[in-house]
């Protein structure tokens, strides 16, 4: 199974938060997941992308695709927190 971890959204209308889950690639955005791994909160101040690590790291290492969303908002890593 093609597996993508990417951004769903949920909240508000000009307040939306989003839970970074792996899903099957051929799902929409807000479609049925295969796990949640993550929250991001882009209006919180600090430590805005909380991420599980190990859980991370074994959806990658099965061959977990980023989406392009995902990617972009990895580069600047040092608004993360890992979850043990």
């Amino acid at each position: 199974m093609a597996a993508t971890i990417r951004l769903m959204r949920f909240g508000k209308r000009k307040n939306p938060f989003y839970r970074i889950v792996v899903l099957d690639k051929r799902k929409k955005r807000d479609g049925a997941y295969l796990e949640k791994i993550g929250l991001y909160r882009p209006f919180e101040i600090k430590n805005n992308i909380l991420i599980e690590k190990n859980r991370f790291d074994y959806w990658i290492e099965k061959g977990a695709e980023l989406s392009e969303g995902l990617q972009r908002l990895l580069k600047n890593k040092k608004q993360i927190s890992y979850k043990a």
